[in-house]
């Protein structure tokens, strides 16, 4: 983990250097803004104009879900609303992808934001579904974006620097921000930072920020097992594999509502943690894991190796490097909390002391192994809900959607800050 956050730390260094006007406008950025900077209750003046159409908005692009690699129409929702705001607009970047770029009027940084658009296939449903659906908040995401840029786009004037944003496709199949990244737009664009949110089962209106820690990266191994009662040998080989797991997948809403606690718990159970799902199949085992610290891999993949290879004649196979983990850099993620606690009220915000949740990823872990940047969680949790309505891929998952006009406020505020910084994340206060 150490080795990942100096390498943060020095690409944010040659970031903030590398800072400017970006898709061929000429210029360089300067640190700092001329004349009034964008203030928090112009951001929420403007954000309680636009709440009804954000909420009709959001309702729009729930009703049609796109699964990953589908976003056609979601994409062409984005571009729409981004050229009516007065953005310049590129589309089907990375696939169905649309980039976003916003210059403000007086010089500054370039920060980038973030959204998903692609519903939950069926497979990815707990206990299955019939069709995509949006059940884990990526058009709550979208919108919160969307409305970002308008509220920035209205406050022009005021605002430094350049902001792009980017739409991605493809995030449940942790394949969306590598297409996006591969098409060279942080480059392009020379980017100095990026940011993002995600719905999470919090009250609605708090956020939850993972300071050192975000979301753990996944592993899989393949094992062949032969001879007559290859079979069975499988399905105790997966069994075993199985047993590595130090968390186990939640069956109630009180699981839930316990890995919830314990992200929340300094130095708890999650703190570390392997979670396993092993299955057999003929003579053949499959196993995906997920691992908190993320050098734990190194372990598991040991484990697992001389588990199968007690079985004569198995043959062990690891199909690819481990998918990177998210870690948010601590310092980056109290500078947001500190903004969040001042924009929102000191109760606005929580720490998780966890990587969550323990059985899903995120592959804006490839953006921030790239620029630094935070991640945070908006809470969703409608007051008395019970916790599905507001833990993701969950049938009942059913966000709240009054959290849409506080991430907006909360996410319009900090990026028009971000882009008038004299520095990058690592020069301000982390109190």
């Amino acid at each position: 983990m150490e080795r990942a956050l100096s390498r943060r730390r020095l690409l944010a260094g040659a970031a903030v250097a590398g800072a400017g006007v970006v898709w061929g406008t000429a210029g360089r950025a300067v640190a700092g803004g001329w004349g009034q900077p964008v203030e928090q209750r112009a951001v929420d003046a403007e954000v309680a104009r636009l709440n009804r159409k954000l909420t009709e908005l959001r309702r729009d692009i729930h009703r049609h879900p796109e699964g990953p690699g589908q976003e056609q129409r979601t994409g062409g929702v984005v571009a729409r609303e981004l050229r009516a705001a007065g953005l310049a607009v590129t589309t089907g970047v990375g696939g169905h992808g649309v980039v976003g770029v916003l210059r403000g009027s007086r010089p500054g940084r370039t920060v980038a934001y973030r959204a998903d658009m692609d519903a939950v296939p069926p497979k990815d449903i707990v206990g299955g579904g019939p069709a995509p659906a949006h059940l884990c908040g990526h058009d709550i995401h979208t919108t919160v974006a969307l409305g970002v840029a308008q509220v920035l786009a209205r406050l022009r004037r005021q605002l430094a620097g350049t902001v792009v944003f980017l739409f991605q496709p493809a995030e449940e199949t942790l394949s969306g921000a590598r297409a996006l990244i591969d098409t060279g737009v942080l480059e392009r664009t020379r980017v100095a930072e990026i940011h993002a949110l995600h719905c999470g089962p919090f009250p609605v209106g708090r956020f939850a920020v993972t300071p050192g820690f975000g979301m753990p990266g996944q592993d899989k191994a393949e094992v062949t097992v032969s001879g007559p009662d290859a079979p069975d040998a499988a399905r105790r080989l997966a069994a075993e594999i199985g047993a590595l797991a130090t968390v186990a997948l939640p069956q109630t809403p009180a699981d839930l509502e316990r890995i919830v606690a314990d992200a929340q718990t300094p130095h708890g159970p999650l703190a570390e943690f392997v979670a396993v799902r092993a299955r057999a199949q003929e003579a053949k085992v499959s196993a995906s894991y997920r691992c908190w610290p993320p050098d734990r891999y190194v372990k598991v993949r040991r484990h697992i190796h001389r588990l199968a290879t007690s079985y004569p004649g198995a043959g062990v196979n690891f199909p690819a490097e481990p998918f990177p983990a998210m870690v948010c850099p601590e310092h980056d993620a109290r500078v947001l909390a500190h903004h969040l606690r001042r924009t929102l009220g000191r109760d606005a915000v929580t720490e998780l002391h966890a990587a969550f949740p323990p059985f899903s990823g995120e592959d804006f872990a490839l953006y921030l192994d790239r620029v630094p940047g935070t991640f945070t969680f908006l809470g969703v949790r409608a007051p008395s809900a019970p916790i599905m309505t507001s833990y993701p891929h969950y049938p009942d998952f059913d966000a709240d959607e009054r959290a849409i006009s506080v991430g907006v406020r909360a996410m319009a505020g900090w990026i028009a800050k971000r882009t008038r910084g004299a520095h990058g994340l690592a020069g301000e206060p982390g109190r």
